[in-house]
């Protein structure tokens, strides 16, 4: 392996780039002397770097500098230049196919991540056709991309624990932000999802803030999330519960964001891309299931199915691979079913094991 040099592909949102973290790491202890080039969009870069030595990030802008069939040749042409030697698409989408097929033209090896599509369609079917068996994690689907190309990953012998490094001062404005804060529990609250059948009812959100303030007058609660909608949420909040910080207003990018993460007690998330983010820095996560379901293989790093919460006893759940689809009741009682206090408990059984 000292002169394979291999491509990692994988676009899409950040919580499923960020699940590659922990299978990239693995394979690079195992094979120090293999480059290894990850190839996404820039925003996942803070994931990447000093990752590990040997593993270098490739950013591309796949919506306007390499869209079409066009500008997927040119980024053809660019990988081409860096000489690999195996590409591993771990994405599985048109521009990546397209890649694959370029590349396979090219005599390169080539493997790419197999869905479980099938499977998938019995998760989520409706009625008798429903068939729930946990599918493979997103982690060993990642895993067997790499077996296939021959190369060994054992996620238990290179065990993945924190994206950050302890010893490294975090940056400024995230240390001068904790140290002005009391000493009580440190929370964190990601309220948003990328679609309606995943966000937990913003207002009975609201309600959890309440009850955990009731029970820690001195915590200090951080919300996560960039947007108009989610501004507009953390700065009513913020005004309304002196003991609310809007993390996006103190820290500067996605890095900072991943140090103050990294000093919370407990984080509160959806099935997002924050629930993912709070894995890999080794915080224990709270995490919130309506129309998705663990069952589809996306759980957190090293999280526990026990700190999920969701109503268990709904014929129609999951509905949803990815939580995109309207809810077939119409009433999404997946997530108005769960009570704030479901929550809080969940909550305050990690503060106080």
């Amino acid at each position: 392996m000292k002169h394979d040099h291999l491509l990692v592909i994988r676009f899409s949102a950040l919580g499923d780039v960020a699940m590659t973290v922990p299978v990239i790491w693995a394979l690079a202890q195992e094979y120090p002397d293999m480059r290894i080039t990850v190839l996404s969009r820039n925003s996942s870069r803070p994931f990447f770097e000093g990752l590990a030595p040997n593993v270098n990030f490739m950013g591309a802008d796949i919506k306007s500098e390499y869209h079409g069939i066009k500008g997927l040749n040119a980024l053809y042409r660019r990988l081409v230049a860096k000489q690999f030697t195996c590409v591993a698409d771990l994405h599985g989408v048109l521009r990546s196919n397209y890649l694959r097929f370029r590349f396979r033209l090219g005599h390169y090896r080539v493997e790419h991540i197999d869905k479980h599509r099938h499977q998938r369609h019995l998760l989520v079917a409706p009625g008798k056709k429903k068939r729930l068996k946990p599918l493979p994690t997103s982690f060993q689907n990642y895993v067997d991309v790499f077996t296939r190309l021959g190369l060994d990953v054992d996620l238990q012998k290179h065990h993945f624990t924190t994206l950050l490094d302890p010893n490294l001062p975090l940056a400024s404005p995230v240390n001068s932000l904790l140290m002005s804060q009391p000493a009580g529990p440190r929370i964190g609250i990601a309220p948003f999802a990328a679609h309606k059948g995943k966000i937990y009812p913003i207002e009975r959100t609201y309600e959890v803030i309440e009850r955990l303030v009731a029970r820690y007058p001195d915590c200090r609660i951080y919300l996560f999330g960039r947007g108009v909608e989610e501004e507009k949420v953390f700065n009513e909040w913020t005004k309304q519960t002196p003991q609310c910080i809007f993390a996006g207003s103190h820290v500067e990018d996605m890095h900072q964001e991943l140090e103050l993460m990294s000093r919370l007690d407990v984080m509160l998330t959806m099935d997002s891309a924050n629930m993912h983010m709070a894995s890999l820095v080794g915080t224990k996560v709270v995490s919130v299931w309506g129309a998705t379901h663990p069952l589809a293989g996306f759980m957190g790093w090293n999280q526990s199915e026990a700190n999920a919460v969701q109503i268990a006893d709904l014929d129609c759940r999951p509905c949803s691979i990815y939580g995109n689809k309207p809810c077939p009741r119409g009433d999404y009682a997946c997530l108005n079913r769960i009570t704030p206090d479901m929550i809080v408990e969940k909550i305050v059984n990690i503060i106080n094991p």
